[in-house]
Order: C-alpha cells, then structure tokens, then sequence
C-alpha cells in the first residue's frame, strides 16, 4: 500500500514537472540560440499564456534577427491577439524594408484586422472590382445610358489600417466618381473614345482618403452602351402630356354637352312661353268680340293676313323642309 502511494506521487510531481516545464520547447530554444530560463516558462505556465505560442515566436524572431521582449509578446496573447500572425506580420515587413512596429502591428491586430494579411498586400497590391457583382449604370448629358466596370489596384497602407475604411469605401466612391464623370460628359461618344479619361477623373478626387488603403489605379474594364434613357423619359413626359390633355378635352367636351343640353331646355321653356302666349290670342279675339272692339271684317282681314304670312313661310322653306311638313 505504502509503495503504491508513493509511485502516484512521483507520478504526479513527473506530471507537474513536465506541466510546468516544456522541456522540449526549453531544449528547441536553447538549440536554436534563444536565451530563456526554466523559471520563464514556469512563470508563463503560472500566468496562463501558452509556452507552445510565446517559444516558436521568439525562435522565429531570433532567426530573423528581430528583437522582441518575451513580456511584450506575453501581454499580447494575455490582450487576446494572434501572436503568430504578429510575429509573421513583422518578419515579412522586415524582409520587404517596411516599416512595422510591434505596437503598430498590435494595435492593427487588436482591432481586428489581419495584420499578416495587410503586410501582404502592402508588398502586393491586390485589385478590387467596383462594383465586386454586377455593372455601375450612368447617364450622359444626351440620355444614353452608359454601364461600366472598373477595376482599382490598392496597396495597404500601415499607418492607417486602425480606423481606417474597408473595402467597401473605396468600392462605394470610385461607383460614385464613375458615376458623376460620366453624368458630366456631354455626350456618350466622349466617354467611349476615352474611357481612361474616368479614371483619370476619378483617381484625381483623392478617393482613397481615410481609408486604411492607397489607390494605385483605377482601369475601367469594360464600357457598354445602354439604353436611351432620354428619348425613353421624353416619351413618358409625351404620353403623360397626351393624357392630361385628353383629360381637359373630355372636361371641355363634358361642359359643352352640358351647355347643349342646358340650351336645350331653355328652348323648350320658351316654346312653351311661345305656346301658351299664342293660345292667349283666340280668347282676346274673342274678347275683342264680345267688347265690340273687333268687327267681323276685321277679323277676315287678320285671317287673310295670316293666311298670306303662312303661304310666303312655306314659299320661303328650304325643300327638304318642305317635304317634312308634307310627310
């Protein structure tokens, strides 16, 4: 019993000895010119930061000739950042005479962007399509309608990579500056005999002003005539002009047969105006009679009169009337 006890004992202080200290990460550092003590790597172990990260670091900063103190690589990890990635970003820029320090390369790490990523596209630029899907559509001075595509060559700038803009930004103002250089143009031709003249416009705006990237170039890769949006809203203006006036014609037309019809019954209330003052004749004839105001010669005299009148309006009568009052 007594052995048993003592063999899980060794067996645990052999678990922590080889715990606390990494000895092949102690014997790899050694071998490889590092210099750093037993009682580090216990102290890393002690502040939970990882020998595994912190030892290849130093190992590959040593053999590239970089200086780096183990407690600013230790604060990093403990900060929450990529440690390799930093260490990686650093010799590359190095190896490329750019200049990168470690608290730069920090910040940029901390706030989220790929420092290693940056590094590399600051020694190859990479090109960014604008729009990335799909086509930018501008219209003329003239109405034709233009649709472009361009393609920006950008280099990573260090010194603004924290708070900087995205990609995004850059893509969203070179659309614009195309778009206001070809809205400009006074005609399309212009733009399809010198489409460099829209990169040339838009890479003199200063785009790529607080933006963690500098704009090398912007190459319209393709320009395409559109549609002739000028005769197509001149057309719409025409027919919303035809219906408006349309509209008012109807309006007019309405008011007329209204008016005709108004007419109408104002000629039919004096027709029986007309009417009802002729059946008032025979009674103040009559009258006339009885008062002796009206003699019987008098009387045939106005029947001849009228007589006469009637045959002289018949006489007068156009022939198509006449043959309706004979119908």
């Amino acid at each position: 019993m007594p052995i048993l006890i003592i063999s899980l004992i060794s067996i645990a202080l052999l678990w922590m000895f080889f715990y606390l200290i990494p000895v092949r990460l102690w014997i790899a550092a050694i071998a490889a010119g590092v210099k750093i003590s037993i009682f580090s790597l216990i102290g890393m172990r002690l502040r939970k930061v990882s020998p595994h990260v912190i030892v290849p670091c130093m190992i590959m900063l040593h053999k590239a000739g970089l200086s780096v103190n183990t407690d600013r690589l230790e604060a990093h990890y403990l900060a929450g950042g990529d440690v390799i990635r930093v260490v990686k970003a650093l010799i590359s820029a190095d190896k490329a005479n750019l200049d990168l320090k470690f608290e730069r390369a920090c910040a940029i790490d901390l706030a989220g962007r790929d420092v290693l990523d940056a590094v590399k596209t600051s020694v190859n630029p990479k090109v960014i399509d604008a729009p990335r899907e799909g086509i930018l559509a501008a219209v003329a001075k003239d109405g034709i309608e233009l649709k472009a595509k361009a393609r920006v060559t950008v280099r990573a700038n260090l010194e603004r990579l924290v708070g900087g803009a995205i990609e995004e930004t850059i893509i969203a103002r070179v659309g614009e500056g195309i778009v206001t250089t070809i809205g400009s143009a006074e005609t399309y031709k212009l733009v399809l005999e010198n489409p460099d003249s829209i990169s040339k416009t838009v890479l003199a705006k200063g785009l790529d002003a607080g933006t963690a990237f500098e704009i090398l170039s912007i190459d319209i890769a393709d320009v395409d005539v559109g549609k002739n949006i000028g005769a197509e809203l001149q057309t719409r203006q025409a027919e919303a002009d035809l219906k408006v006036a349309q509209a008012r014609a109807e309006t007019r037309r309405a008011m007329a047969v209204a008016q005709e019809q108004e007419m109408k019954a104002r000629a039919q209330e004096m027709r029986a105006k007309v009417i009802e003052a002729e059946a008032e004749v025979p009674k103040a004839i009559a009258e006339a009679f009885r008062t002796g105001k009206l003699g019987i010669m008098d009387y045939y005299t106005l029947r001849n009169i009228q007589a006469d009148t009637s045959m002289r309006e018949r006489i007068g009568q156009p022939p198509k009337e006449k043959e309706k009052d004979k119908e």
